[in-house]
């Protein structure tokens, strides 16, 4: 996606141990109309699949998925890092490490808002060393719910995870795939649709 490639390059800043910060419009201060158009290829990438969830973890991935939901017109399901007197009856649990954070977190979803009828869109901002997103995936598979596709906003090609999730058979559509980056470049892997 042009669009993200070219803010990315824009306000995108990398920093050592391959970070990369896009936190002036993605994940901390957020752009709404720019994540609206995330939203809508979103949509268009997954328009053909029967989704009726989207799911994503706390805390980055939430504004990018309720947004992308509002095109499907479906609710959105996040995984807390944290249990909260809240929280109550059935859960689905996994243990999710962060690469940015490098801690491991325990990740809970209610079993209420996750089922065997279910179809999901699992939706976050990054893909790494495909931590988080195994641990969605996981969690899908012990609800009995159907995974139809993954949505990354941004994917770093160079690490294993995007690798990992193909080879299951997940559906994973990364807006855009970043190939290689250092202080003063960022190249991208070219479209694939």
């Amino acid at each position: 996606m042009q669009l993200l490639k070219d803010r990315i390059i824009k306000d995108g800043v990398v920093k050592p141990g391959n970070i990369l910060k896009v936190d002036s419009f993605l994940n901390h201060q957020m752009d709404i109309a720019f994540i609206n158009e995330l939203g809508k290829e979103f949509k268009r990438l997954f328009a053909d699949k029967p989704i009726n969830k989207v799911l994503t973890i706390e805390a980055s991935g939430i504004g990018i998925a309720c947004i992308t939901a509002q095109y499907f017109n479906v609710p959105v399901v996040f995984a807390k890092k944290a249990q909260s007197v809240n929280l109550d009856g059935d859960m689905y649990t996994t243990k999710v490490e962060s690469f940015t954070h490098k801690k491991v977190y325990d990740v809970i979803l209610s079993s209420k808002f996750l089922g065997p009828e279910d179809h999901v869109l699992i939706i976050d901002d990054f893909l790494a060393n495909g931590c988080a997103l195994l641990g969605l995936i996981d969690i899908v598979q012990k609800s009995g719910a159907t995974i139809e596709g993954a949505g990354i906003v941004i994917e770093k090609g160079f690490q294993e995870g995007g690798a990992k999730i193909r080879e299951m058979g997940i559906n994973l559509k990364s807006l855009a795939i970043v190939e290689e980056m250092s202080d003063d470049s960022l190249t991208f892997r070219a479209d694939e649709e």
